[in-house]
């Protein structure tokens, strides 16, 4: 989907909020810019965390309290796969609401059954506020929830 308007791309966010389950993970991917920590700050308000959602790139990991526990971890700067492992991301967010930004480069290291979305702009485009979104529901347990994601999406 293409959204034209900075309010319909963090309306995404606050969507998805409602269907998450403790222990979801969410990989959240996509170039410098393209918003995954603003998709990230709506979901969270979507989970009812009133903390200001701040990216977590030097810090590698944010918890906030919600509905559901929300850990927010920015992968951008490790290096290796060893880097991920140490971060021991099953046990930090072990009952919690995991939202992985720049998540494709430990794919391997993740739940298999999660929820992918995929943020672009194009920034060479006169529309600053345009992004093209691709969420991607992996594994069984998402399957009877992506109606429930498509339909609060289509109607935002």
């Amino acid at each position: 989907m293409v959204t034209s308007t900075a309010e319909q791309t963090r309306s995404i966010g606050r969507c998805i909020a409602p269907v998450l389950r403790a222990d979801d993970v969410v990989v959240v991917v996509g170039g410098l810019g393209a918003g995954k920590t603003t998709f990230t700050q709506w979901l969270a308000a979507g989970l009812g965390v009133t903390d200001r959602v701040v990216s977590p790139t030097f810090t590698l990991t944010r918890e906030y309290e919600g509905r559901l526990r929300l850990v927010h971890v920015d992968l951008y700067r490790l290096d290796r796969a060893q880097e991920v492992l140490d971060l021991g991301l099953e046990d930090v967010a072990d009952g919690a609401v995991l939202v992985v930004e720049w998540g494709d480069v430990a794919a391997a290291y993740l739940a298999p059954e999660h929820l992918e979305v995929h943020l672009a702009a194009d920034i060479d485009s006169d529309a600053d506020d345009e992004r093209t979104i691709a969420i991607t529901f992996r594994g069984p347990s998402w399957m009877p929830r992506a109606d429930a994601v498509a339909g609060a999406v289509g109607a935002a």
